[in-house]
C-alpha cells in the first residue's frame, strides 16, 4: 500500500512537472456553442474560399481537443446558470442558481481562489455583466434573476476587470422594490467605469481596477450581434485585449480572466444562423488575442475554450445530401434587426405597405431573390405572412428567450437557413456534449472525455492550486 501511494504522489509530483504552473489562465465559454456551431463556421469559411471543407479557426487547432457532459442537479438539460457555476466552481447545481449548491450553500469559484492566490482576475462578457455565466464567477445567490443582488456580490469581490454590454437592476431589488443607485457604489469601491474600447485606451492606467461597458446607457442589455455592430461598439477582441492590459499591469503573480460569448447563445434561442456564425468568428477574434499572449508566455499560459451548453440542437445538413452555407453570407443583420425594420415599415408608413416593398427590405438584408434564388412556393409563404401582418393586422410576435421578433422576420430568416441546410431542432437548450480545447500549462490535463465540473478542477490542478 505504501509503495503504491508512493507511485500515486510521484505520479502526481510528475504530471505537475511536466505541464508546468499556469501562471495566465484564459478561459473563454461559448454559451450555446455545441459542435455543430463550431463546424457550421468552419464549413461556412470554407464555403467562402470556394471550396468544400474546413476553415480552421484558431482555437480547433490547439493540441487538445474533447468534450464534456453538461447536465444539472435538477435537469440533464442544464441552464446558464447551474453550466456557469459548474465551470466556476466544479459542482453541480439546480437549475437557476448562482455560485449556490442546490441547498443554496455557498461554492468558491476558481476565479475567487486564483484571486485568494494573490492573482488579478478578469471577468468579461458581451451580455451584462450580472447576466448568469459571468455572475457564476463571482456572485452567490439563489436566482440568476437576482441582479441587484448579484452586483452587490460583485462589489465584495475585489476582482481587477469586468466588461460587459452594461448591468441590469441597477436600482430594483429582487421582490421589485427601489434600491439605491448601484453605480456610485462601483465607483466607491475603486472602480473606473470606462465607455468603449477608444475611451479604455486613453483612460487604461487613471484606476487600477477597470469595469468596461460597451458605449451608451449602463443598461444595455447586449452589445449588438457582430452582424449588426456599428464602429465605436465593443468586439470580444476590443474586451479581451483590454483585460490583456489591465491584468499584466503592475502584476508579476499572474491573472485568470473568464470571457464569455453570451450573444452565441441569444442568437441559437432566435435560430439565426448567420448571426451565431459571426457570434462564433467575434468569439475566435478574441481567443487569437489570447493566442499573440501565449506565444509571448507559451510555458505560463493555459487557455481553454468551452461552452456551457448547446442551444438549439443545430443540424447541418437537412436533406439531399447538400450543404449550402455560403448563402448566408448574404445575410447582413440579425433576426432582431430584421424585425425592427419590418415593424418601422409599418409603424412610420402613412399608406398601406406593399409587397413589393416588404420584399426589396428582405432581399437588400438577406439577399433573398437577388443573390439567392426563391422557389415560387417559398415566396407564396411569405406573402401569406405578409398578408396577416401588413393586410389583417396580425401582429402577434414570436417569441424566443431574449427576442420578441416580427414573425415574417422569422419566416424569412427560417428560409435562407432551409437554403443553407441548416436546421434547428428547439429555440431552447439540448443536453449534447459540447467541446473542450485547451493549449499551454496543464493542456494535457484536458485530454478525454469530463464532466463539466472537472474544468474547474483541472484549472486549478495547472495552476498547483
Amino acid at each position: 500500500m505504501k509503495k503504491n501511494f508512493a507511485v500515486l504522489l510521484f505520479t502526481i509530483c510528475l504530471s505537475g512537472y511536466l505541464h508546468g504552473q499556469a501562471k495566465y489562465v484564459f478561459l473563454f465559454i461559448g454559451d450555446g456553442m455545441g459542435f455543430t456551431q463550431v463546424n457550421t463556421t468552419e464549413m461556412y469559411l470554407a464555403e467562402l474560399e470556394g471550396r468544400i471543407g474546413v476553415s480552421p479557426l484558431t482555437f480547433t487547432q490547439f493540441p487538445v481537443a474533447s468534450f464534456a457532459t453538461t447536465y444539472s442537479t435538477s435537469n440533464g438539460v442544464t441552464d446558464s446558470g447551474a453550466a456557469g457555476t459548474a465551470l466556476a466552481t466544479g459542482s453541480k447545481t439546480k437549475n437557476g442558481a448562482i455560485g449556490v449548491d442546490s441547498l443554496n450553500a455557498p461554492l468558491i469559484s476558481i476565479a475567487e481562489r486564483a484571486k485568494q492566490k494573490g492573482m488579478k482576475v478578469g471577468i468579461a462578457t458581451n451580455v451584462r455583466i450580472n447576466h448568469a455565466t459571468p455572475a457564476s464567477f463571482y456572485a452567490h445567490r439563489a436566482s440568476r434573476n437576482m441582479g441587484y443582488e448579484i452586483l452587490l456580490d460583485l462589489l465584495v469581490s475585489d476582482f481587477d476587470f469586468f466588461a460587459g454590454s452594461g448591468i441590469s437592476d441597477p436600482e430594483r431589488w429582487y421582490d421589485k422594490t427601489p434600491a439605491d443607485n448601484i453605480f456610485p457604489k462601483i465607483d466607491s469601491v475603486g472602480y473606473a467605469i470606462v465607455y468603449g474600447y477608444e475611451s479604455f485606451l486613453a483612460n487604461q492606467d487613471k484606476k487600477e481596477k477597470v469595469m468596461l461597458i460597451n458605449k451608451g446607457d449602463k443598461s444595455n442589455n447586449s452589445i449588438p450581434y457582430a452582424i449588426d455592430r456599428t464602429n465605436g461598439d465593443l468586439t470580444l477582441a476590443h474586451i479581451t485585449d483590454c483585460a490583456i492590459r489591465t491584468l499584466e499591469t503592475n502584476n508579476e503573480n499572474g491573472f485568470f480572466l473568464m470571457v464569455e460569448s453570451g450573444q452565441l447563445d441569444w442568437a441559437g434561442h432566435a435560430n439565426d444562423g448567420a448571426t451565431v456564425i459571426h457570434e462564433v468568428i467575434d468569439l475566435n477574434e478574441a481567443v487569437k488575442r489570447a493566442y499573440d499572449f501565449y506565444l509571448e508566455h507559451p510555458d505560463e499560459t493555459l487557455i481553454l475554450v468551452t461552452a456551457d451548453h448547446e442551444t438549439g440542437g443545430a443540424v447541418l445538413g437537412t436533406g439531399s445530401s447538400t450543404l449550402n452555407l455560403a448563402v448566408l453570407q448574404h445575410q447582413k443583420v440579425s433576426k432582431g434587426t430584421l424585425s425592427s425594420y419590418i415593424s418601422n415599415m409599418r409603424t412610420n408608413s402613412d399608406r398601406p405597405v406593399t409587397w413589393e416593398e416588404v420584399k426589396d427590405l428582405l432581399a437588400a438584408n438577406l439577399g433573398l431573390w437577388t443573390n439567392v434564388p426563391v422557389s415560387e412556393s417559398q415566396e407564396k409563404k411569405l406573402v401569406e405572412r405578409y398578408r396577416k401582418s401588413f393586410i389583417e393586422g396580425d401582429q402577434t410576435k414570436e417569441e424566443s428567450l431574449y427576442q420578441s421578433d416580427e414573425k415574417l422576420a422569422s419566416e424569412a430568416i427560417a428560409l435562407l437557413n432551409s437554403i443553407a441546410r441548416l436546421g434547428w431542432i428547439s429555440g431552447s437548450h439540448s443536453a449534447n456534449y459540447v467541446p473542450v480545447f485547451a493549449i499551454g500549462a496543464g493542456a494535457d490535463l484536458f485530454k478525454g472525455k469530463m464532466d463539466n465540473t472537472d474544468i474547474p478542477r483541472f484549472i486549478m490542478e495547472a495552476m498547483n492550486e
